[in-house]
């Protein structure tokens, strides 16, 4: 029996049938899984696009909305949403028609329309914080705002909470080992050593906190409001305030990543609960998929910024080592800002909020009625059912409940009845075009499998 309450073997059968239901109805993914092995590493264009639950890469051939078709003609409920990339539903019409209008019109040019100032008052407007830059990806905001933070105070370490997510930045592939900071698990190719000017400390733990800021080096704590990547994980009350009130007091800078927690309302957490970073961080969703990624800081970063950067140009020219030539493109900045005014809007949050809520009821009345000792966490249009009884409140209690067999299971035996979900954990997100038999249908499909994998001889044994 594992702490998921469900025998290994049981689970074991129950994917190996739904493996070989995969194989059958999907003829055409599979030959393309096969063709692209000779051509792409791992048989996909990224490598982890072949780590989902399927034996073989699903094969996409168009998305539209909350659904998508594969190669072979079968529709899905896309609960995933390229894990918020879409996170307003697949090719929102007002940003087909913003691609449209500007493919004609130029793609990048290395200077700012008026598309860029629309969007830089937009983004002023929605979340509190006057002065912008647009990046490529969210990955890379991060890492410009940690280096404008080590310029700003002087200090060159870097906290992080264990488990955060912040894209492929060097610097927070560290986790939280018996007291220690050490290298994340599985990362590739790391020359440097990284627990020099990174620290990592448990969500969640004030102690842990004060301790790490009141060691006087460290630039800025950079965190996500509620962890996203490791299994959600809330904030318990008053600790993000906390957070606010640690950094002022010790001279380190907070800067929040909202690229997941942006589904919690129209402004994010940020607006939502008053943080009052000193920089935001946004990418994925900002422009309706396209890719693109802004941060924004205060008037008193703003001004710390021109003169850390005059500073460092006093005695040559020098490079920022910040930017791309793609970055703030104008096919990025015109759907930016079509997706400001015209998706990502209150309207579309007031629909996608209560079908979250919905399916978090039906998590909890699935676990009820099946016995299990599992429970459910809730953020604004993202909820996720975990197998552990109470919710996680640190990345380690949340990493100690992943049973990564019986998810890629139950994950498979979804897809294959036309249903998808955040791979790696348990993770849904609805969008505006989600509608309450989705709901109804995932809640419905994930209750079969349960009844199956449960009436499996010994199952609960």
């Amino acid at each position: 029996m594992t702490a998921s309450g469900i025998a290994e073997h049981a689970v074991e059968t129950f994917a190996a049938r739904e493996r070989q239901r995969f194989l059958e109805q999907n003829p055409k993914s599979v030959a393309l899984a096969e063709r692209a092995r000779h051509s792409l590493f791992g048989g996909v264009p990224m490598h982890w696009m072949a780590d989902w639950s399927t034996p073989c890469p699903l094969f996409v051939e168009r998305a539209q909305g909350a659904r998508f078709h594969d190669v072979d003609g079968h529709e899905y409920i896309d609960f995933c949403l390229g894990d918020t990339g879409s996170m307003f539903g697949h090719s929102p019409a007002p940003i087909a028609r913003a691609l449209a209008e500007q493919a004609g019109n130029g793609l990048t040019t290395m200077l700012p329309g008026e598309d860029a100032v629309v969007a830089g008052e937009l983004l002023a407007g929605r979340f509190g914080l006057p002065y912008w830059q647009v990046t490529a990806t969210a990955t890379d905001a991060n890492r410009y705002v940690l280096r404008w933070a080590r310029a700003i105070t002087g200090r060159k370490v870097l906290l992080v909470f264990d488990g955060c997510y912040h894209g492929t930045v060097d610097d927070v592939m560290v986790r939280h080992r018996d007291g220690r900071t050490v290298h994340r698990s599985g990362l590739v190719g790391q020359a440097h050593d990284l627990t020099r000017y990174s620290r990592s400390i448990p969500f969640n733990d004030i102690a842990a906190l004060e301790a790490a800021l009141a060691q006087g080096d460290v630039c800025a704590l950079l965190c996500e409001p509620a962890m996203t990547n490791i299994g959600m994980v809330l904030p318990e009350p008053g600790f993000l305030q906390k957070c606010r009130e640690l950094t002022r007091r010790y001279g380190s800078l907070l800067i929040v990543d909202e690229t997941h927690t942006i589904s919690t309302g129209i402004g994010g957490c940020t607006k939502l609960w008053g943080l009052d970073p000193d920089f935001f961080v946004l990418g994925k969703p900002i422009a309706g998929g396209v890719p693109c990624g802004v941060f924004g800081c205060s008037a008193a970063m703003a001004d710390a910024m021109s003169q850390a950067r005059r500073h460092a140009s006093e005695h040559s020219h020098g490079h920022s080592g910040m930017g791309t030539t793609l970055s703030a493109n104008a096919l990025a900045m015109h759907c930016m800002r079509a997706n400001l005014e015209q998706v990502m809007t209150q309207a579309a949050y007031d629909h996608m909020l209560p079908l979250a809520a919905r399916l978090a009821e039906g998590f909890r009345g699935l676990i009820g009625k099946h016995g299990l000792q599992w429970s459910v966490t809730e953020l604004g249009a993202r909820c996720e059912f975990q197998f552990c009884p109470q919710p996680p409140k640190t990345g380690a209690e949340a990493e100690a409940a992943f049973h990564d067999d019986l998810q890629m299971a139950l994950h498979l035996y979804l897809i294959n009845r036309g249903i998808l979900i955040t791979p790696f954990h348990n993770m849904t997100l609805c969008c505006p075009d989600t509608s309450e038999a989705d709901a109804d249908r995932l809640i419905a499909t994930l209750d079969e499998a349960l009844t199956e994998l449960l009436a499996i001889p010994g199952a609960r044994e």
